[in-house]
């Protein structure tokens, strides 16, 4: 890290909201809040156009002369169309009911409006069906959720199991939020049993549960399981330390499903990233310009603890700009109405902590704002996958920087994370001083009224 060499050029930089050109003219995301959208204009519309009808033509450049020539255009044409880009999909052609699933769970599948498979789904559930244990890794947002539930569902079903026989499946997971989220996504009734009837256990989130010195404490749970059981065990990303709790958690050898590996990067294809170096007196009004240009949209910001998020959300409403909050010291039903509400939102701005950063699948969120960096590349991943989500999904991220915090960026190029540099424009900045003051001043006058008020109502 060279805070003195990044000083001395960010000097020279010119304050325009523009990535550095350093390999790429990529798509801009600006701090200002507009976006440049995924498109192709002039002389290389008309080369991605040609390449395309090459293509097409089995690479002649003419026109193709039979039927095949005409339907690899048309095939051509489609991907364009659905922005299909080879090895970066979620998704397969292969359809949820090629597997042996009982009819009222292909019923629900249905109802649900999911006809093929993504990766994860296609690769564990038929293991999972036949009562292997699994190991899976995927990204966030590629329906690792379904993937475990499926199977836990079938199981209950074919072996007729009911509320009177204990609890059948323990799915273990890192927030009650997810926990919520798990319970409602199939519509399932959280059962408390002292009978140790348990057939399935799934871990969700692995290395989560050991971020949060839950290790003993699972080690508890495994010894109140019987020692037939099926296990699975799903995570993001996975480290070393999910490999040896791997070894805890399953009697044999599992099987292992990485998605994503040999991937070049492990976020996905549809979301946008930069960084801005931002000085820690200026990163707050940075901060209240961008939230203001975009109050239109529906944006996370992310803080490194939650007495940040607590000051923060109290800061902003007091300069009347409205935002959800949710950390964990909030008591429950405060945070499960939160994420909810903020669920049903078509915009607003929620702050949060990493509770909010695991497996939640909020609808449509367009920025991901990291307002402190995480303490590691994989919490970064699992913080912007609360945006484009799902095949084809597309969103933004925006990470602040100090410019002592640099370093992290190594870390994310190690990682396989690619992020663009913005700038940010001090023009654009607001000044908050006189904002407050006024805000101040009306406050005092509205105390004061009160209590003339009062004191009359005391006199009379």
């Amino acid at each position: 890290m060279d805070a003195k060499k990044e000083k001395s050029k960010s000097k020279k930089r010119k304050n325009k909201l523009q990535p550095q050109a350093e390999e790429e003219n990529s798509n801009a995301i600006p701090v200002d809040g507009k976006v440049e959208e995924e498109e192709v204009h002039g002389e290389d519309a008309d080369r991605r156009e040609k390449s395309s009808d090459e293509e097409a033509n089995d690479g002649s450049g003419g026109e193709g002369d039979d039927g095949d020539g005409e339907e690899k255009k048309a095939l051509v044409a489609k991907k364009r169309k659905t922005g299909e880009k080879k090895g970066s999909s979620i998704m397969t052609s292969e359809p949820f009911s090629r597997l042996p699933l009982s009819e009222p769970t292909m019923t629900a599948i249905k109802e649900m409006g999911f006809v093929n498979m993504t990766q994860i789904q296609c690769r564990a559930i038929p293991p999972l069906l036949e009562g292997k244990e699994v190991m899976g890794a995927a990204r966030t947002g590629s329906g690792k959720t379904l993937a475990f539930l499926i199977p836990s569902v079938e199981l209950l079903y074919n072996i007729k199991f009911t509320a009177r026989n204990g609890t059948g499946v323990i799915i273990i997971c890192p927030t009650r939020e997810l926990a919520i989220q798990i319970q409602r996504k199939m519509d399932l009734e959280p059962v408390v049993s002292s009978s140790y009837n348990h057939e399935y256990l799934i871990i969700d989130e692995a290395d989560r549960i050991l971020e949060a010195n839950f290790e003993e404490d699972m080690k508890q749970i495994f010894k109140r399981l019987p020692e037939k059981r099926q296990t699975a065990l799903f995570t993001a990303t996975q480290t070393k330390q999910v490999e040896d709790f791997a070894l805890l958690s399953f009697k044999g050898k599992p099987i292992y499903i990485g998605v994503d590996d040999g991937r070049s990067k492990v976020t996905v294809e549809g979301l946008q990233q930069g960084y801005c170096i931002v000085p820690s007196n200026k990163r707050f009004l940075v901060l209240y310009a961008f939230l203001k240009r975009n109050l239109s949209k529906k944006i996370m910001v992310f803080f490194s603890s939650c007495n940040s998020v607590k000051y923060h959300a109290e800061l902003l409403r007091y300069i009347q700009v409205d935002c959800f909050d949710i950390h964990g010291k909030q008591k429950q039903q405060k945070r499960t109405t939160t994420f909810f509400d903020f669920c049903k939102a078509e915009k607003g701005i929620l702050l949060c902590t990493d509770v909010a950063a695991r497996g939640l699948d909020i609808p449509a969120v367009d920025w991901i704002v990291q307002y402190d960096p995480p303490d590691e590349p994989k919490e970064y991943i699992h913080r912007v996958g609360r945006t484009a989500r799902g095949e084809g999904g597309k969103g933004h991220a925006l990470l602040f920087l100090l410019p002592e915090e640099l370093q992290f960026l190594r870390y994310l190029k190690e990682a396989k994370v690619p992020v663009k540099e913005y700038e940010f424009n001090e023009k654009k900045v607001p000044n908050l001083q006189s904002h407050l003051v006024s805000l101040s001043v009306d406050i005092l006058e509205i105390a004061f009224a009160v209590i003339t008020l009062l004191c009359r109502e005391l006199n009379s």
